[in-house]
């Protein structure tokens, strides 16, 4: 379907029907987008299954959650730019990482 295929801004839902959590885990893990997941289970430990193997950047379990200034905010895969807004790990997209190792002559 192509409500499960794009990414789609605005109050939308779509449902669709599974037999199964690893089932709805091939759906949605099935498109070239990833920024945001939303899981609604009793079961804590299905949830933390989910969240952790669902390919997106953020995963909310029984509710929509914008986040907070403190977390980080992205997406994966063709979701953005690949940084990550707000958080420490904000300041990455601004910092060039360069390992640089001297061999000292002995004695």
């Amino acid at each position: 379907m192509k409500i499960a295929r794009e990414e789609i801004f605005g109050p939308v839902l779509g449902i669709m029907p599974v037999d199964s959590a690893e089932e709805a885990l091939s759906i949605a893990s099935d498109t070239g987008y990833g920024l945001h997941a939303t899981v609604l289970t009793q079961d804590i430990d299905r949830a933390l299954h989910m969240a952790r193997a669902l390919p997106c950047g953020t995963v909310s379990v029984n509710g929509f959650s914008e986040g907070d200034i403190k977390t980080p905010f992205g997406g994966y895969k063709q979701s953005g730019s690949l940084a990550r807004d707000n958080g420490t790990e904000a300041l990455d997209q601004y910092l060039q990482t360069k390992t640089i190792w001297i061999q000292a002559a002995a004695g």
